[in-house]
């Protein structure tokens, strides 16, 4: 239920987002909250959907990033789009390059807003983050390379093993990706609750 209520959020943050666009597309935070809803829905997509939606995350976070080129929040989420991205890309060289991107947006991060802790911890975890993607890769391809039983056990336990695999994979890129994903939905519902804020008295 948490799950569906968190996916109704960004889904609402989504479509406002959409709605402030059209009368002010200029508007960074508003383009950089959108950015992040997406990122977060991407959570609850498939492989190929997710990444379809990442790379829709970009596209917002650019835009952002074109207008003001040194807003850190935005450079921060856009690291986490590509560490994301890279995760969910089993080729090892573009992965890398997802990866050196991360790097040099949360670098770029910090430089403008030295002092952020979260800034920090995601540049820090994005230098191993190479290595949990090749220990990923490693471990599906040792899965896959493991002789199956499934012939002389019979055809309802070959499903059954089958079927297992892929939840065992998924559930071991979310656990890696769940620091982006959390972090992400802390700066979406700061964004969407500054955003719904009533205007201060003058």
């Amino acid at each position: 239920m948490e799950s569906f209520d968190r996916a109704l959020l960004f889904e609402h943050t989504r479509r406002t987002a959409e709605v402030i666009y059209d009368k002010d597309p200029l508007d960074t935070e508003n383009l950089t909250r959108w950015g992040g809803a997406l990122l977060e829905l991407s959570a609850f997509q498939t492989d190929d959907d997710a990444k379809i939606m990442i790379k829709d995350a970009i596209e917002k976070l650019d835009e952002a990033l074109a207008i003001d080129p040194k807003k850190h929040d935005t450079l921060w989420c856009m690291g986490n789009a590509q560490t994301s991205l890279a995760f969910l890309t089993s080729d090892k060289d573009e992965a890398k390059g997802y990866f050196d991107l991360a790097y040099m947006y949360f670098q770029k991060a910090i430089e403008e807003d030295p002092g952020n802790e979260l800034y920090q911890k995601s540049y820090e975890v994005a230098a191993k983050a190479p290595e949990l993607h090749s220990e990923l890769l490693r471990q599906n391809s040792m899965r896959h390379s493991i002789p199956s039983e499934d012939a002389a056990v019979g055809p309802s336990t070959s499903f059954n093993a089958r079927s297992l695999k892929p939840q065992r994979s998924s559930d071991l890129k979310y656990e890696i990706c769940g620091w982006v994903i959390l972090a992400v939905s802390i700066v979406v519902w700061v964004g969407f609750a500054k955003a719904n804020a009533p205007p201060s008295p003058k």
